[in-house]
């Protein structure tokens, strides 16, 4: 059986690389975590989605978990 998370698992993820020259789905990608510019930093939910996301584009990114 898949392990249970907590139930407000966040991550606090952070623009650490320019998004120029990258390509078209990783910049989907930062947008669609609410990246705007370097050393932007966001809190959201932990899902599966998410965790895709962060995983395609996860040489630009910095990521900790926040509870």
């Amino acid at each position: 059986m898949a392990k249970k998370k907590k139930k407000n698992s966040k991550l606090k993820v952070t623009l650490v690389k320019s998004i120029n020259r990258r390509t078209k789905q990783h910049k989907s990608c930062i947008g669609g975590l609410g990246l705007r510019r370097i050393g932007h930093s966001v809190l959201i939910d932990d899902t599966p989605e998410v965790r895709g996301m962060i995983n395609k584009a996860s040489y630009l990114l910095s990521v900790e978990e926040d509870n």
